[in-house]
């Protein structure tokens, strides 16, 4: 049977007849994609009002493609105080958000304690506000370093206030890339084995993939199927980010950026492979608000939110530092033909526009 009878008959694909996706023309897959787009959500696209906090750049990993580690090419060191942290949040809270989403380095100078107290600050606090806070990465480097298991960090973050998991720290899942471009850090079944402890606990998470630095098409599927495959045991994810490697400040070389046509196959790919992630996001911070709402014509139906404040991707070229406002991006998704629906951490729809 053909791959284009598989996709007619919507037929589960497996890796041989995943990687010969990309074989396919960019309108071909647009059509299934969006297919699987339009039965699930509709013309909708989500977004949300959110603010991105890095609390931290100072790193003990070492990572070839990040631009964030003041360990690295950025000379400017800084760590937040919980004041400087819970003034964000109060400053925040008068633009209506509804998430602060918590990610940085890796600081082995701040303490576990520092990380936990913060988190119950702001959920004291802010009640109203969702916390999603700590990737994988993060889990996994304060579980090394204070000899706590998952399982006892996760229980710590739940009890301070964390309501849901960030997808960060997943990058590539092959082991020979990942030992590349992050070598040392949260390996690919310890980052599955967390969000699976972290689903068992009943609560929601989201899975990114960092793609188009020096992995391969075949890297790629491989990556989508182990999170599908996690998925079908747990249920627990949210949404799937494919984020667009920016090539700005780092130590991998990445000459040209991919082009608009690879980004976007992925991204219908994505759809089209993962029957059971019911979000695709197209994280508008590293692909472009521009590419993001093209994709949501190739299988996307999210773009993230405001942000406010980001510091991460844009320390690598994105242009991201300063967020988007609210009526904006109402108006760019609905000049892209789509229906603009605010949405919470865990996709409950608070209001369409």
């Amino acid at each position: 049977m053909s791959i284009i009878e598989k996709l007619e008959k919507n037929i589960r694909l497996e890796y041989e007849d995943a990687i010969k996706l990309y074989d396919l023309d960019l309108f071909t897959l647009a059509t299934y994609a969006n297919k699987i787009r339009v039965e699930k959500h509709g013309k909708k696209t989500y977004f949300n009002i959110n603010r991105h906090i890095n609390p931290t750049n100072i790193c003990k990993d070492v990572c070839q493609f990040c631009a964030y580690s003041a360990s690295r090419k950025n000379p400017h060191q800084y760590t937040l105080s919980h004041e400087e942290i819970l003034e964000i949040v109060k400053n925040s809270s008068k633009n209506d958000i509804k998430e602060v989403h918590i990610v940085s380095a890796h600081n082995p100078h701040t303490g576990l304690q520092w990380y936990m107290d913060v988190f119950k600050k702001i959920k004291d606090n802010f009640p109203s506000i969702h916390v999603k806070a700590l990737t994988a990465a993060e889990i996994h480097f304060l579980s090394t370093e204070y000899n706590l298991s998952y399982e006892e960090l996760i229980d710590m973050m739940i009890k301070h206030g964390i309501d849901s998991m960030p997808g960060g720290g997943a990058e590539i899942f092959d082991e020979k890339v990942r030992k590349k471009i992050c070598g040392g850090k949260v390996t690919s079944e310890q980052w599955l084995e967390i969000h699976k402890l972290w689903h068992q606990k009943g609560r929601k998470s989201n899975a990114t993939m960092l793609f188009g630095h020096v992995e391969d098409r075949n890297h790629r599927i491989d990556h989508m199927l182990r999170l599908r495959n996690l998925q079908d045991l747990t249920g627990g994810f949210n949404a799937f980010i494919p984020l667009v490697f920016q090539t700005e400040n780092n130590y991998l070389k990445v000459k040209e950026p991919l082009t608009g046509q690879e980004i976007l196959k992925t991204y219908a790919i994505a759809r089209i492979l993962l029957d059971n992630i019911p979000n695709i996001k197209a994280y508008w911070a590293t692909s472009t608000v521009k590419l993001a709402l093209i994709a949501q014509e190739f299988g996307a139906n999210d773009v993230d939110g405001t942000i406010e404040k980001e510091s991460i991707q844009s320390a690598a070229g994105a242009s991201s530092a300063n967020g988007i406002a609210q009526l904006e991006f109402v108006d760019l998704i609905k000049n892209s033909g789509f229906i603009p629906v605010e949405r919470d951490s865990i996709y409950n729809e608070l209001k369409t526009w």
